[in-house]
């Protein structure tokens, strides 16, 4: 098994079901395992999402444990060589994962890999690449000096604006919304702390 991708889904069945779409498009030639671990939805999940993906491997749970547990439930499931820590509503294009792989076997050092992610409207997120939020980091944001300078190696490091969008990196911090990491590195340093209940709070 070459991949196995990990949806965590609470109450988003619409864009989960668009988000499944194209991840199977994107498994078409790599053998892949998807999982989804429902976070105990209200929104009726579970009989509308069941039926449209028979391929896909569902753990329905009596309450929402939080991103991190749900992640971790399905990494000791996992027995791809790569496992991506996807969010639900999220679209990836059908050489996403086929790339992200590629890179890997070129870049046998790297631990983990995020992507290029852009918005409904076409815009480049921010959230793409970022610096470990340090305090100065962080102060620099929150008084608006990163907007002010978004160039800046500085006051722009929350997001490392001083790189370029386009141009592959070596970050301190990526994104949950799109993480593949080596099943090797997991099994080393292990998955995500269940301390806490969505990982981080953004400052």
């Amino acid at each position: 098994m070459q991949l196995s991708v990990i949806i965590v889904n609470y109450n988003v069945k619409h864009f989960l079901e668009q988000c499944l779409q194209s991840v199977l498009m994107a498994c078409s030639n790599i053998k892949a395992e998807i999982f989804v671990v429902d976070n105990n939805s209200s929104d009726g999940s579970k009989t509308y999402l069941k039926p449209l993906f028979p391929q896909v491997q569902f753990i329905w749970q009596e309450e929402n444990t939080g991103f991190a547990k749900a992640n971790n439930i399905a990494v000791k499931k996992a027995t791809g060589e790569y496992v991506l820590f996807l969010n639900p509503d999220t679209i990836v294009a059908e050489d996403t994962f086929e790339k992200c792989i590629s890179f890997f076997n070129k870049n046998k050092p790297a631990g983990a890999i995020g992507v290029k992610m852009i918005d409904g409207s076409g815009s480049f997120l921010k959230e793409s690449k970022r610096s470990f939020p340090s305090p100065s980091t962080s102060l620099y944001k929150m008084m608006g000096l990163a907007g002010l300078f978004p160039k800046s190696k500085i006051f722009a490091k929350y997001h490392l604006g001083h790189l370029s969008n386009n141009n592959t990196h070596e970050v301190d911090v990526l994104a949950g919304a799109f993480m593949m990491v080596p099943q090797t590195v997991l099994s080393k340093v292990g998955s995500f702390d269940e301390a806490f209940f969505y990982v981080w709070r953004r400052c």
